[in-house]
């Protein structure tokens, strides 16, 4: 890791110029180098001068951890996660569904018997009140 901050020279300086700039204010062309880059507008990089602490660059060292990473592997197991999440998502929209349905088509059935009940003419009680005397003698009669 040494070779690589060698490479660009501020491992032994004893400052260095720290330079802040937004992303999108970067500027890179086809003819830099690799890792150089220029900026869209001066106005928006803020360069800071920072001098090397010796004390904290040996703590800092000290507790550097460095690891492979199998960035495929990561890659894989976030779209699993995802996936799962999305399948999760879906289940309870379904879910929601299926019941908003049942109490609408419950509350449809309980619409219609106030309906039915309403009408006096479709009481089961009132079938024989509105109808003649004749007719109410052949069903006794018959019976």
């Amino acid at each position: 890791s040494s070779g690589i901050n060698a490479e660009y020279g501020g491992c032994k300086l004893a400052n260095v110029d720290i330079v802040y700039t937004p992303y999108p204010n970067l500027k890179k062309t086809g003819d830099m180098v690799a890792g150089q880059v220029g900026f869209h507008k001066n106005k928006k990089v803020v360069k800071v001068n920072v001098e090397k602490n010796n004390e904290v660059w040996k703590k800092l060292e000290k507790t550097r951890e460095e690891r492979e990473v199998d960035l495929q592997e990561e890659r894989n197991r976030r779209e699993r996660e995802e996936q799962e999440e999305l399948k999760k998502q879906k289940k309870l929209q379904r879910e929601m569904e299926k019941l908003q349905i049942e109490k609408e088509k419950k509350e449809r059935e309980m619409k219609s018997y106030k309906l039915m009940n309403a009408d006096p003419e479709k009481c089961t009680s009132n079938q024989f009140d509105n109808e003649s005397d004749a007719e109410r003698e052949l069903v006794d009669d018959f019976m």
